[in-house]
């Protein structure tokens, strides 16, 4: 296969400067201990300086100091001239030591003292003043090397190692495209969670060996100049700790669980079919224990251009299920099923350019001591094939479980009033306040940068975009946060009310006879690193096809079919007879069984 191939061979190529750069500094370091090592020996004699102190180096952006003294001692009845002064050559700006070294050889030498010098007994004309090594230099340079080589090696090993995929376009695949993938050549699927946690790990290594200088060359501006806003660039290391703990976490999840191997029931799922199967757990069964697993549909891109260039993902349909729970061979045995809908596109079986589709599925629990996370990336495709081992019981006592579930959650985010007019439902403000202020925040910081640019000249054209952007970010954010809705009922008509912070801005109206069914969709979504949350609202649509909005906020499909159960029974309002086939996002409304179950409520 061609083109894997000519990736693994570039990205190897891409890997050889990063590497030989990291050897490169091995060697500076280790020449440097093995020096230090060596001079343990070496004698110490007085010397007479001829010159001594500091030279100053000035860069683009940052003075570098280096101590220079040329000095004069005698070795058995010889004399000998040197100007080695530290084992490290060169000039840095790594702390004062340069500096400290320099004016004390200058003090020295101009006040005609002696100063002590360690000579080499084989060669006496090797000499040095200062033969301890510098250890805050030193952790600099393993910064590169293990950086650099880390990455570097990394990179070359990822291209020799990895698993060789196989040509989807080839004819052999047609057919059955999930087989040029060498991750789905068969059940049990692994989790993404082992190399999570050695992602975890290296980002973590990363950071903290970037941060881990910062108190050296901290110390000097806070303690000698007094610069004490410096003080935070002690936050770097500080989220290193935090970084760190992430991993130890991430690596403690795993030790608990175990690999957690996924069986497919069908394999590969099926769009237009079923999405189902089972997963093992190294965990004692416990009937108490809900375990969630969620299915998303997602494409993935390239936005941006040039340097801004970044790989962004879209949840394009998602449903979430509490799975059944059940004694296993490794402990507990989770067995879960979804209907997919078949407009739906397939998994890319072969990753290749800037946009593709992914199906994920997420397992999470709650649980004493450490959560339960983990991620596949499964194959699905338009076979229509349904699951032909699972019980039909299980997954039906599973979806009455959801239901509850998201019936009290429903019920926990509205707030039903009893008016003199009858019932009303108020859905308050900040709703996802935490998002809406991360936005402010964020947009406010792209608005600023514009502000700045417009104000300096420098970039007008850069700095409207960046204005633009920022503040609408802003504005939508704050709208987020903002607005509220009522929605009531009169015995005549249904009444949407919607306010921003308590000021009425919008009222529409729809005639309870000319109610025909509901209609739930998605405009927004949330999303922390690969976990993706479909936000839904949910409209009544009328004979004459006017709209009113009777809900919104729903995290997820299911907690939008709660929402349309609830709404439905405060306010006396009919179900449709089947499931609806128009939404954009979750295509897949009230289950038969949700129905008959609200009929009965009824």
């Amino acid at each position: 296969y061609r083109k894997p191939m000519k990736a693994r061979i570039c990205r190897f190529l891409f890997g050889v400067p990063f590497a030989g750069f990291g050897t490169w500094m091995l060697f500076v370091v280790s020449g440097e201990l093995m020096d230090a090592a060596a001079m343990r020996s070496w004698q110490p004699v007085p010397a007479t300086l001829s010159a001594g102190g500091y030279e100053t180096r000035s860069g683009d952006d940052s003075n570098t100091w280096m101590a220079y003294a040329t000095y004069r001692y005698t070795y058995n009845l010889q004399s000998y001239t040197g100007s080695r002064v530290a084992i490290a050559d060169g000039a840095d700006n790594i702390g004062s030591y340069q500096k400290n070294l320099g004016n004390r050889l200058a003090n020295a030498f101009a006040q005609g003292e002696t100063v002590t010098v360690y000579v080499n007994p084989e060669m006496p004309s090797e000499s040095i003043i200062d033969r301890q090594p510098r250890w805050g230099l030193l952790a600099f340079k393993s910064m590169f090397v293990l950086i650099f080589g880390g990455v570097g090696y990394g990179i070359m090993a990822a291209a020799i190692f990895a698993r060789k995929d196989k040509d989807p376009e080839s004819p052999e695949y047609s057919d059955s495209p999930w087989l040029a993938n060498a991750k789905w050549q068969g059940d049990p699927l692994k989790s993404g969670s082992k190399a999570a946690m050695w992602g975890a790990w290296g980002f973590a290594t990363f950071w903290n060996l970037i941060s881990m200088p910062l108190p050296f060359l901290l110390v000097e501006e806070i303690t000698v100049k007094k610069n004490y806003p410096a003080l935070l660039g002690l936050l770097f290391p500080l989220v290193g700790l935090g970084l760190l703990y992430w991993a130890i976490s991430r690596t403690l999840e795993w030790r608990r669980y175990g690999p957690t191997p996924l069986t497919l029931d069908p394999f590969p799922g099926a769009i237009g079919g079923h999405v189902g199967g089972s997963i093992d757990l190294n965990l004692p069964y416990s009937g108490t224990t809900t375990f969630k697993v969620t299915l998303t549909n997602l494409h993935s891109y390239i936005s941006g251009s040039g340097k801004n260039r970044s790989r962004r993902e879209k949840a394009k349909w998602q449903d979430r299920c509490i799975a059944h729970a059940e004694p296993g061979p490794r402990g507990t045995r989770i067995v879960f099923r979804f209907d997919v809908p078949d407009d739906l596109r397939p998994a890319t079986a072969v990753k290749q350019g800037d946009s593709y589709t992914i199906w994920r599925l997420n397992l999470a629990s709650e649980l004493d001591g450490r959560d339960l996370d983990r991620d596949w990336e499964i194959p699905v495709y338009p076979t229509g094939e349904n699951s032909s081992s699972i019980d039909e019981r299980k997954i039906a006592d599973a979806r009455s479980l959801q239901a509850a579930d998201d019936d009290q959650v429903v019920r926990s985010r509205l707030k039903v009033r009893h008016t003199a007019q009858g019932k009303s439902l108020y859905y308050p403000m900040a709703q996802h306040g935490l998002s809406s202020l991360s936005g402010i925040v964020f947009g406010g910081i792209f608005a600023g940068v514009g502000g700045f640019l417009l104000g300096s000249g420098e970039s007008i054209f850069i700095g409207s975009i960046f204005s633009v952007i920022g503040w609408a970010i802003v504005m939508a954010s704050v709208y987020s946060l903002g607005k509220s809705l009522e929605v009531w009922q009169d015995g005549i008509q249904l009444h949407a009310r919607r306010r921003l912070f308590g000021i009425q801005i919008g009222h529409s109206t729809l005639h309870r006879n000319a109610f025909l069914r509901f209609d739930k969709s998605s405009n927004m979504q949330m999303q922390s690193g690969g976990k993706h949350t479909i936000l839904y609202h949910v409209d009544g649509i009328g004979r004459s096809s006017e709209k009113i909005r009777l809900g919104e906020g729903f995290r997820g499909g299911p907690e939008a079919r709660a929402g349309i159960r609830l709404i439905a029974r405060e306010l006396g309002l009919p179900l449709p007879d089947e499931p609806s086939a128009n939404d954009d996002g979750d295509r897949r409304d009230l289950s038969p069984l949700e129905y008959n179950a609200l009929a009965d409520d009824n």
